[in-house]
């Protein structure tokens, strides 16, 4: 009798704001003509609790500049905890690095654009990020890294 072999798992089993912030430096910003200057950064982490699950966890920080002053710096760790489960290990780089930011990143934006319309500011909608070419494009970078140290 063959043995059977384990069906590969993938489940987002939890997902929260592990942590967010808005800072507005001062009031005068409110005084004068909206049109910001935004620096949006982003950021993933993966850190494997247990043999199956993994906490992903997605930085998004904006800061904006009107009239070359500081507006606000908007911050959200928007966290998910996945279970991965017999998954092939030559996809779990794939996955963490560019499956799990893109599912938790709508809710990310969600938290931002909520956090900057509650400190008085127009909303704020962040376009989507394409995580795929964003991996493809740091493990190319990590390769010539690496060819360079050589």
């Amino acid at each position: 009798m063959a043995e059977e072999q384990a069906q590969p798992q993938l489940a987002l089993e939890r997902i929260y704001v592990k942590d967010m912030s808005l800072e507005v430096p001062g009031a005068g910003v409110f005084t004068k003509e909206w049109n910001p200057e935004l620096d949006i950064n982003l950021s993933s982490n993966a850190e494997k609790l247990d043999d199956d699950h993994y906490q992903i966890i997605l930085t998004v920080s904006v800061s904006a500049k009107n009239a070359d002053e500081a507006a606000f710096i908007a911050e959200v760790h928007q966290a998910g905890i996945f279970l991965l489960k017999d998954i092939p290990e030559d996809q779990i780089g794939q996955i963490l690095g560019a499956y799990c930011p893109n599912v938790l990143f709508p809710y990310a934006r969600e938290v931002i654009s909520d956090i900057v319309t509650r400190g008085s500011f127009p909303q704020l909608l962040l376009a989507p990020v394409n995580f795929d070419q964003a991996y493809a494009q740091s493990q190319q970078q990590a390769q010539v890294d690496a060819q360079g140290n050589a």
